[in-house]
């Protein structure tokens, strides 16, 4: 006759192996304690590596697409919020562009 399959068994066979034979996989490595910090050494490290134009150019194409959205359904108030906020993040996007090329220049 076979044997009924006994997971409570199995389960015990395994937590024994584990705990007595430890674990073949290496041990993870400790996370670190330091918290991320914009430092001039972090900016050495990593270089920013999307383009002003890249950037600019995704800007343009989500905003085109919503004001497209927005023209098809004869949206007025839709489209005129879209356009104001459009060169509002425009402008923020053109400042930290800025900044960020002026930190890489230092």
């Amino acid at each position: 006759m076979a044997k009924p399959f006994d997971a409570r068994s199995q389960l015990i066979g395994v937590a024994r192996r584990f705990l007595l034979e430890g674990s073949s996989a290496p041990p993870a490595p400790a996370p670190s304690t330091d918290l991320p910090r914009l430092t001039a050494a972090a900016l050495e490290k990593h270089r920013m590596s999307r383009s002003r134009e890249r950037i600019l150019a995704n800007l343009d194409d989500m905003y085109r697409e919503a004001f497209e959205r927005a023209k098809a359904t004869e949206d007025e108030a839709g489209m005129k919020a879209l356009d104001f906020s459009y060169r509002r993040e425009q402008l923020y996007f053109e400042i930290l562009l800025d900044v960020r090329d002026a930190l890489e220049r230092r």
